[in-house]
């Protein structure tokens, strides 16, 4: 036989009702002979509660009694057939005459004892369990409803009885003879005393009585139905990314479920337990789902841990002094002193050297604990061997939990990397020998942070998920979001990595969303949804959102995103630039960017801010790491000036070859932005830094393309006007170039720690002659490079490839 537990959200209305009699009906039908336990309807316990206080103040509580009248009669009329409903609603309303007469009597009194509180709130499981048994006789004959305070004989602790159990197990076995092959419907959570008072089983209640009688009649499962797909690998309504896990041991469900799961309260299971009978975790609204087996066995698993619990409020108490130290027994007459005053101690952890004691209660006994102590321990307080107690609040606990821990080295470790890459701070840590459990004090601001984070981290074979905030809609940011857009798809299958908009700004309008901003139509909602633009509420918002795996984006030329990079590292947020201005202002701010990000471990990603998206920036860390000496570097960054000397040949004027690059969109609307080479001095002074060497912008010998008066031209018209002048400057050059068999090449050089560019002629033998188009090219020589150069080479610029490198660079971010 099994017996078949179903919470009050299962017998909440009339749809989940029938839920429960299609379930209940399969099972008699299949010959599982069910024995079922119910709780009473959702919300029914807390409206009792609520009457009998409001009779206690003399407040009135005839609208809830007929509430709850109402809420038993609607199941009745829509699921009895009428001819059978009479005799029905008599019954209920005798049980709701009884309950008014009690409720006056309490009103009268104006007292509400234990004692009768309990008997009040039972009529919610007695409506409940007649109420669904009457239904079910309907279809199986054999149903009878089953009174459980005849069975359960308990001591007088109104409010937690305390169950006999020899007297119990005798009446519950006697079931075996005078309810033989019947459908029983047993009301949970509620016992009796030995003068035959009405007793509750206190938090759990209905999960214990459903161990009691399975424990009994050695049922050969348990199985507590409820709202959700079994035990969860976290609080889904945190973690949207927790599911359910098919098998933990009794010992893995007990830590989850002290730390925080609500699906089972496991001390009550303890008869089930000791009879190694399995108990089946499965939802009432998807019974075809297998749920959760909880049992003897751990059972085997590809995750090392099991699952992540917490306590959402807690606050720390920390008691310290020399006094404890070598002293004997004083642990054991501090905690023995908070048992016996009913104080929950939630987690310990004490100093090596016996200095401190450091636990976590809960809030509402912090103040309470530390007036014991100070009584307790007075002599010592003002003998100063102890320190007065000090309370900390608004904070967490956050545990893993999992037997596969103990032969899985590194757990420790992988836990403090997640939550540190994401700043949150440990406060306190405490784990057993046994290592099913390894728990911390966190901020309670940072709990749903934390549980994502470290559910990312141990749960590896799900998609890790980046939150990403971009500035800049330019024609990068938006090339940036369709390429996330289409690629979306591949990286959740073949990296197990999401990427969600959580934010995005442009200098008009930002827009915020964190569950991801939908990428088919983010222009509209930006435009439509989005509010004032300002960069930085942009930059404290997304601090104040405080989602796990942050990446913020740069895609702007302007300088004012750089300012706040390293408040945002500061923050645990990592940077993806196509910005080059933040690397190649003061050297003193270059290096504040990088240690700054490596402080607070997180990552600076700029590969676009030289070659686009070449890998360059990437190469060189990489030599660099691999313990190579760079020799030599040199370079041609830029596209412009790339495009410009590849096509002044021939007849061609060097007049002709920039307006035409103009005209094509190759260079800025000024093209003096370009040929004037600071853009290229900056990438040259990225790459100088990169590879060790403190520059700055004055040490860079930038030589001059153009003549002075093209530069000293007050307009760009002007410009044009004195560029035509110098055709024959420039055409001198092509012609000595020409005569050489060499061709013009404006190129930048590391080396000797010194950077230079310049107007070179390269011939047939220089990697850089076969140059063509817009493309980019760098070539590197190394210690291992030195006879045949590393060269990379490809277009360095345009929208598609920028963004393409940004993009790589946030997938690199959540490698």
């Amino acid at each position: 036989m099994k017996v078949l537990k179903f919470g009050g959200t299962s017998v909440g209305n009339v749809e989940s009702v029938k839920a429960v009699l299609g379930i209940v009906k399969k099972s008699y039908d299949e010959g599982e002979k069910p024995l079922v336990v119910l709780s009473a309807m959702a919300g029914v316990t807390n409206l009792l509660t609520r009457m009998a206080e409001n009779a206690a103040e003399h407040i009135s509580f005839d609208d809830d009694l007929k509430l709850l009248e109402e809420r038993h009669f609607e199941v009745v009329k829509k699921l009895i057939a009428v001819k059978y409903q009479n005799p029905v609603f008599t019954r209920l309303k005798l049980m709701l005459n009884e309950l008014e007469e009690i409720l006056q009597g309490v009103s009268a009194l104006r007292e509400l004892s234990l004692q009768s509180k309990d008997l009040i709130v039972s009529f919610g499981e007695r409506l409940s369990n007649y109420m669904v048994a009457k239904v079910m006789e309907q279809y199986i004959e054999q149903t009878a409803f089953l009174d459980a305070s005849h069975y359960i004989k308990t001591d007088s602790n109104f409010g937690h009885a305390h169950v006999n159990e020899e007297i119990t197990n005798q009446l519950i076995q006697s079931l075996t003879h005078t309810h033989a092959n019947k459908l029983l419907f047993v009301t949970g959570f509620i016992g009796s005393n030995e003068d035959g008072r009405v007793t509750t089983l206190g938090r759990g209640g209905s999960d214990y009585t459903a161990a009691i009688f399975g424990s009994v009649l050695r049922a050969t499962a348990i199985e507590i139905w409820t709202d959700v797909n079994g035990m969860l690998t976290a609080d889904p309504r945190i973690v949207k990314k927790a599911f359910s896990q098919p098998t933990l041991s009794y010992n893995e469900a007990m830590e989850l479920s002290y730390f925080g799961a609500k699906v089972i309260y496991p001390p009550t299971m303890i008869p089930a337990f000791l009879k190694k009978i399995p108990i089946v975790i499965r939802n009432t609204f998807e019974p075809e789902f297998p749920g959760t087996v909880i049992q003897f066995e751990s059972g085997k698993s590809v995750y090392p841990i099991k699952g992540i619990s917490s306590i959402a409020d807690i606050s720390v108490i920390n008691v310290s002094g020399s006094g404890m130290i070598g002293k004997s027994g004083f642990s054991g007459r501090l905690f023995t002193l908070l048992a016996r005053e009913q104080i929950n101690v939630v987690l310990i952890t004490q100093s090596s050297s016996e200095h401190s004691i450091t636990f976590a209660v809960h809030p509402n006994d912090a103040m309470k604990a530390v007036q014991l102590i100070k009584t307790e321990f007075e002599l010592e307080l003002d003998a100063n061997k102890l320190i007065l107690p000090t309370v900390e609040n608004e904070l967490s606990v956050l545990a893993i939990v999992g037997e596969n821990m103990k032969r899985t080295p590194g757990m420790s470790g992988r836990l403090f990397h997640a939550l540190g890459r994401n700043g949150i701070n440990v406060r306190a840590i405490a784990q057993g020998s046994s290592e099913l459990n390894i728990s911390v004090i966190i901020e309670k601001e940072n709990m749903a942070k934390a549980l994502n984070t470290v559910h990312d981290a141990f749960f590896s074979e799900l998609k890790k998920t980046l939150y990403v905030f971009s500035v800049g809609t330019g024609n990068i940011g938006a090339t940036l979001f369709n390429q996330i857009h289409e690629q979306y798809d591949f990286l959740v299958e073949n990296n197990d990595l999401e990427i969600k908009i959580a934010g995005i700004s442009n200098s008009r309008k930002m827009l915020f969303d964190a569950e991801g901003v939908d990428l088919t139509d983010w222009r509209t909602k930006l435009e439509g949804e989005g509010e004032v633009a300002d960069l930085s509420n942009f930059v404290e918002r997304m601090k104040a959102m405080n989602l796990p795996n942050c990446v913020f984006i740069d895609n702007t030329a302007s300088p004012l995103p750089s300012t706040y990079y390293i408040d945002i590292f500061k923050s645990n947020i990592s940077v993806v630039t196509c910005n080059k201005i933040a690397n190649s202002g003061e050297y003193k701010q270059y290096k504040a960017l990088h240690d700054t990000a490596r402080k607070y471990g997180v990552d600076f990603f700029y590969e676009t801010n030289v070659g686009a998206g070449l890998p360059i920036v990437r190469v060189l860390k990489d030599l660099m790491l691999s313990g190579d000496r760079i020799v030599r570097i040199e370079a041609i960054l830029s596209g412009t000036i790339s495009y410009i000397f590849n096509n002044f040949t021939g007849d061609a004027s060097f007049y002709e070859v920039v307006k035409r690059a103009q005209e094509l969109g190759y260079t800025e609307p000024d093209p003096r932005d370009d040929l004037g080479g600071i853009d290229f001095m900056r990438k040259m002074l990225i790459l100088a830094r990169d590879a060790g060497h403190v520059i700055e912008p004055s040490d860079v010998d930038l030589g001059a393309i153009l003549p002075q008066a093209c530069l000293e031209a007050t307009s760009v018209d002007d410009f044009y006007a004195a560029l035509l002048k110098a055709d024959q400057y420039f055409n001198a050059l092509k012609e000595e170039a020409e005569s050489q068999k060499k061709v013009i090449r404006y190129i930048g050089k590391l080396e000797d720690g010194k950077v230079s560019i310049a107007l070179e002629m390269v011939d047939g033998n220089h990697p850089f002659y076969t140059l063509s188009g817009s493309d980019n090219i760098i070539s590197f020589t190394t210690e291992r490079y030195k006879e045949r150069p590393l060269v990379v080479k490809g277009p360095g610029a345009g929208a598609e490839v920028t963004a393409a490198g940004v993009f790589a660079d946030l997938v690199n971010v959540g490698a």
